[in-house]
This record gives structure tokens, C-alpha cells and sequence, in this order.
């Protein structure tokens, strides 16, 4: 079973820049599409971006396309979450997520991964 290592987050201001990062234990990594969720306080898990085996495939929501770019190094069985021009709404604690090893879909919603991060909080502040 793959097991999911989150980099800690952070605290910045509106406007500024945090990557998160997600290391993945098992040989299984380049065979398995990739997902960002978050949760804010009272709110439901929210999806951010998913990302194919190779990369060549993402999608964002709304609220993050255009300021947020998910990425994957395969080698280093490594998922990134680069977050740009930061906004107070986008505080919440992020998840990164993994579907089962050589399924392609993407679907958003959190129940069809398989596999969690612990989860790490992400504060911006106005």
C-alpha cells in the first residue's frame, strides 16, 4: 500500500508563494494518477488538481486554475503543489491523494483515491 509523506506548510501573506511537496513510498508511483484536496474549517474536502502518470494531463479547479500548478517527479516518486499569488481563502489543510496504481480516470471526487496524506496546513494571511 502506497503511503503518502506531506511537507510541512506554512504561513504567508496574500500574494505570496508556498510548493508543497508529497513523497510516496512503493515502486507503484509512475503508475498512479495524483490529486491535491483541501479542507477548510465547516467546509467540505474540495479538489484542487489532479495530475496523470507521466504529467502530460492536469486539471484544476476554478478557484485555483491560472495560480496553482501540480507537477510530478517520477524518479523521485515525489508530487508538488506550486502555489503562487496566494489568497486568505485558500487557507485550509491540503491533502495529497493517490488513486489505485493503473487506474486513468480522473475523477474529483475524494472517494475514488485510495491512498491519504496526513495533511498539512496552509495559512494565508491579508
Amino acid at each position: 500500500q502506497v503511503q503518502l509523506v506531506e511537507s510541512v506548510g506554512g504561513l504567508v501573506q496574500a500574494g505570496g508563494s508556498l510548493r508543497l511537496s508529497c513523497a510516496a513510498s512503493g515502486r507503484t508511483f509512475s503508475s498512479t494518477v495524483m490529486g491535491w484536496f483541501r479542507q477548510a474549517p465547516g467546509n467540505e474536502q474540495e479538489f484542487v488538481a489532479v495530475i496523470s502518470w507521466r504529467g502530460g494531463t492536469t486539471y484544476y479547479s476554478d478557484s485555483v486554475k491560472g495560480r496553482f500548478t501540480i507537477s510530478r517527479d517520477n524518479a523521485k516518486s515525489t508530487l508538488y503543489l506550486q502555489m503562487n499569488s496566494l489568497k486568505p481563502e485558500d487557507t485550509a489543510v491540503y491533502y495529497c491523494a493517490a488513486k489505485r496504481p493503473g487506474q486513468t480516470n480522473f475523477n474529483q471526487q475524494p472517494s475514488s483515491y485510495h491512498n491519504w496524506g496526513q495533511g498539512t496546513q496552509v495559512t494565508v494571511s491579508s
